[in-house]
């Protein structure tokens, strides 16, 4: 009996393998593209839609029947070949401002993909969305459950659910940019992961983040954004998305490195090999060795970054050539902005030193680190409402400098709930001359900003801040264009002893709960 089991298991496992013939099928609605891997993958695209209808990998369909998986809301109609160039498939899909390609190379149980685009199209957020088989996938990788809405009841909008007693959104699955090399959806048997090898063509810079996984019951959806309006601080760049990977594997993660560079024999529109780029490499110098650095260089074309070492040491990736903003960010705040010019075929050699500036600090609240790290929720914030049970209370009472922990200031401050926020603090006849307020923030919603009072004296009403038109704190962002509000404060205004600041929302309406006008914090100081 045993004899037969292993006979027939051997007999199905070569069957797998025999399967496995690399090339394309080609029918009247459809192309279905053999990878020819041993663990079979086969995926069929339409040949009106450009969406894929079906992902059969290792005897098991991924693909989500109801909905294709594809770019945008789908292309609706496309103009669709299929081509074989050596060991390689490529599928292009071709609009008047878009091209979407998908390319397979022959044993590789991989979906590469990249999108050109000469204008936004008008089908949706640019994104790439794989609606895959929920039984078969309900897991999302590395962040869990909080993305999962199945099941669950509207909180706010129609992307923040209720579910068994927690608040969940597709928003609390993002990872920043920089960090975001690879997540994966999963199930017992089957684990299917997106691999972003950069983002030189999206917008937003390397702290930005936007959806990346969200199983909605009837599918589980694995994401690229390419842009969105999703808190959004740059004008979406034109051009190759891409390439970015689809990676389908039995069991374990894959490597969140992989070479692509044989786009370049496959006269894909838009793309820049190697030896068309050039490099920057220099030394950073003067921030805070408490954090991270990050470099970062962007124009209207293209987007890099990458951390320095420990020493400051940095080295670019492979840039388009151009002229392009350089950016020297503590942690992510920035302290020096500069200019470089890249080259094609050479490195172009470029330091940057920068520092945040204050003066003689009274006392200072967080840390000039573009983020609300360490204050009152901030821990969860990314991956939960600000009205989930989970949070702590938003609002703590009087903040005492000195005695008062950090982690007991609230990270943001809403019109409708925990404003004005009182702080105390105790300073020498040596502190009663003139001085600076210094309210850092990293992101607004709805107009608001800081107005501060400093015991009898108000500072002005501070202009409103740009409007992204954007949900921030609410769907776990965090990030805007981080303005810096200073009050001048008279001399005789602080006196010996104890003084009171409140810090109230200013905005033109009260609006409703946590979407009230709010804002959240970065960095408090008062320095002379």
């Amino acid at each position: 009996m045993l004899f037969k089991h292993l006979a027939f298991a051997s007999v199905a496992l070569l069957a797998k393998q025999a399967s496995a013939a690399f090339g394309i099928t080609t029918s009247t609605a459809s192309y279905v593209i053999d990878a020819g891997s041993s663990n079979s993958l086969k995926f069929t695209v339409s040949r009106t839609s450009c969406d894929i209808t079906s992902i059969n990998y290792y005897g098991s369909e991924l693909q989500y029947q109801s909905t294709g998986s594809h770019i945008g809301s789908g292309l609706g109609s496309a103009t669709v070949t299929a081509t074989t160039i050596g060991d390689y498939i490529k599928v292009t899909c071709s609009t008047d401002t878009l091209i979407h390609y998908y390319v397979v190379h022959s044993g590789d149980p991989i979906i590469h993909m990249a999108t050109y685009t000469t204008a936004e199209p008008a089908i949706g957020e640019l994104r790439y969305i794989a609606r895959l088989n929920a039984d078969l996938l309900p897991n999302e990788e590395p962040f869990g459950v909080v993305s999962n809405i199945a099941g669950g009841t509207v909180v706010e909008g129609s992307d923040v659910y209720l579910v068994d007693g927690q608040t969940r959104s597709k928003f609390y699955s993002s990872e920043r940019f920089i960090d975001d090399k690879i997540h994966c959806v999963s199930g017992s048997a089957n684990r299917v992961c997106m691999i972003l090898n950069q983002y030189e063509t999206s917008a937003g810079g390397p702290f930005h983040r936007d959806i990346n996984t969200n199983n909605v019951g009837s599918y589980t959806g694995l994401y690229w954004y390419m842009n969105s309006g999703h808190v959004q601080t740059e004008t979406y760049r034109q051009g190759l998305h891409g390439p970015y990977s689809m990676y389908f594997s039995r069991s374990g993660t894959p490597s969140s490195t992989l070479d692509t560079s044989f786009f370049a024999d496959l006269d894909i529109k838009g793309y820049v090999a190697t030896s068309g780029r050039g490099y920057v490499k220099g030394t950073a110098s003067g921030a805070s060795s408490s954090f991270k650095w990050v470099i970062h260089w962007y124009n209207d074309a293209a987007q890099y970054w990458t951390y320095a070492s420990s020493s400051g040491s940095f080295t670019s990736p492979a840039m388009k050539p151009g002229t392009y903003t350089m950016v020297y960010y503590q942690g992510e705040y920035a302290v020096a902005t500069s200019s470089v010019t890249v080259t094609a075929g050479s490195t172009t050699s470029k330091s940057i030193s920068g520092s945040v500036k204050t003066g003689t600090t009274i006392f200072r609240i967080g840390d000039w680190d573009g983020q609300p790290t360490g204050f009152l929720n901030a821990a969860n914030q990314l991956r939960m409402h600000p009205s989930d049970s989970r949070m702590s209370s938003w609002t703590p009472g009087t903040y005492t400098v000195g005695s008062s922990s950090v982690s007991s200031f609230p990270m943001a401050l809403f019109k409708s709930v925990n404003s004005p926020l009182t702080i105390k603090f105790t300073a020498t006849s040596s502190q009663t001359g003139a001085a600076t307020l210094r309210i850092g923030t990293t992101l607004s919603f709805a107009g608001g900003r800081p107005q501060a009072t400093i015991n009898s004296y108000t500072g002005s009403t501070p202009s409103a801040p740009t409007n992204l038109n954007s949900r921030g704190v609410t769907r776990g962002a965090y990030r805007g264009f981080g303005e810096v509000y200073d009050v001048a404060i008279p001399s005789g205004t602080i006196v010996a002893g104890t003084n009171t600041i409140t810090i109230n929302v200013v905005s033109g309406s009260s609006g409703d709960t946590y979407l009230s006008p709010n804002f959240i914090f970065d960095c408090v100081e008062l320095f002379q």
